[in-house]
């Protein structure tokens, strides 16, 4: 069977645990081929960011060209981009592929550090409308002006619950038009969940890629990512990664 071409838009982590790096293992572990467009790097472990040094605008679309070009692209992720020029060519790479597109709107990494300023997040609505599917967690959807905002701008969503407080993590599909679909699980009490969100949204674009409707993707990627943070290799003074490799 040929593995589905997934394309990671994202910036590197140093230290594996999520961006780049976490997506290359979830894809390869769902089955998939990866491929990537690095849109910065990082100087971070698992306490925190120390350095970004973003890419320019040209060299992220001459990545894009190179992939898409040549080997072919059956589904993307977008996660960190690190400037408001990069979301830019980015959203314009992508128009019309037609392809599927998971857009995982990083402003803040589970260290705290802040991963996207104020115009680049004001970029984020051309990729929104774009995408197949977004992903914001607690904070992002606040910053992106709630529910209420989303509705109104007519972008399906999943809400994810893992910021949220309580026993149980309650994570919200919300497409335009249909009826609102919620997954309910108990919390997983670990330390250990740098890359979450990156690992997730990988993990449902390698699903769509390979086929899947948007809610048995979701719904497979949620088990990935939990039998990940169960597999958690223990790494790290801080918020420790996942335990990609472990999961079968």
């Amino acid at each position: 069977m040929t593995p589905p071409r997934i394309l990671s838009i994202a910036g590197s982590d140093s230290s594996g645990g999520a961006g780049i790096q976490a997506d290359i293992k979830t894809i390869t572990m769902l089955g998939g081929y990866a491929m990537t467009a690095i849109c910065a790097l990082t100087a971070q472990d698992t306490t925190g960011v120390s350095m970004v040094a973003a890419s320019s605008a040209a060299m992220v679309a001459a990545q894009i060209d190179a992939c898409v070009g040549d080997i072919g692209v059956d589904a993307v992720k977008i996660g960190m981009l690190g400037s408001p020029d990069i979301a830019e060519v980015v959203a314009e790479r992508l128009a019309g592929l037609g392809v599927p597109i998971v857009f995982d709107p990083v402003m803040i990494a589970t260290s705290g550090a802040a991963l996207a300023d104020a115009a680049t997040i004001a970029a984020f609505e051309r990729l929104m409308a774009l995408a197949t599917l977004t992903t914001p967690n607690v904070p992002e959807l606040a910053a992106l002006g709630g529910d209420a905002a989303m509705a109104r701008r007519g972008i399906a969503y999943l809400a994810k619950g893992g910021d949220a407080d309580g026993a149980e993590v309650i994570d919200r599909l919300v497409m335009p038009g249909e009826a609102e679909r919620c997954w309910t699980a108990p919390r997983i009490a670990t330390r250990h969940t740098h890359g979450t969100g990156c690992t997730l949204s990988s993990a449902i674009a390698t699903l769509l890629g390979m086929g899947l409707p948007i809610d048995e993707a979701v719904e497979d990627a949620r088990e990935f990512v939990r039998a990940a943070l169960l597999a958690a290799p223990g790494f790290g003074k801080g918020h420790g990664p996942l335990g990609h490799q472990a999961v079968r």
